[in-house]
């Protein structure tokens, strides 16, 4: 069965310098016509940034929306266009003060898909050379390491609720297996 929906229109109620909020007018594949909002969000990076003794780093940061502090993976906001390699290598220097060398794509996530145009991809990569952080000057957040083992056990116990750290996390996890296991 065709699942596809036709846009027949689409109205914008705000354009921020981060997302933009329209609502749409739309066809069903089945002629139904329906009302969609939509988050359009130019998408993002997280980057699993591992040293030489297998620690990831880690940035805890207060995060205004949740009202939270949350521990996550070095992560960024792609510029409209821009390639997520180029985003991933500029942002975990910005946010850890190394560069990545070795990097391994992991995927992709869609974080929010019924409402928010936002796709995340994943980076793994090692620690390479210091080159000095440089924050965004609205940026606030401590950086600290921890093992993969110790990442997954605070994702169980609640500690780290964030959902592109939990996804990575367990895709990291899976690439190592694998990679051990000469599947990849």
């Amino acid at each position: 069965m065709d699942l596809k929906e036709k846009q027949l229109s689409a109205e914008y109620h705000f354009k921020g310098k981060v997302i933009n909020l329209r609502t749409d007018q739309a066809v069903t594949a089945d002629g139904q016509e329906v009302y969609r909002e939509v988050v359009e969000h130019p998408g993002g990076v997280g980057i699993a940034l591992e040293d030489e003794e297998g620690k990831f780093f880690l940035v805890t940061q207060y995060r205004y929306a949740q009202e939270m502090i949350l521990k996550e993976f070095p992560a960024g906001k792609k510029e409209p266009g821009e390639d997520p390699f180029l985003t991933a290598s500029r942002e975990i220097i910005e946010e850890t003060g190394y560069e990545g060398k070795d990097y391994v794509y992991l995927g992709k996530m869609v974080p929010t898909g019924a409402y928010d145009t936002e796709v995340i991809d994943f980076y793994y990569a090692k620690q390479g050379e210091f080159k000095g952080q440089h924050l965004d000057e609205d940026e606030n957040l401590n950086l600290s390491k921890m093992t993969l083992d110790e990442i997954i056990d605070e994702i169980m116990e609640q500690k780290i609720i964030d959902g592109k750290t939990i996804a990575m996390a367990f895709m990291i996890r899976e690439y190592k297996a694998r990679k051990a296991a000469g599947k990849e």
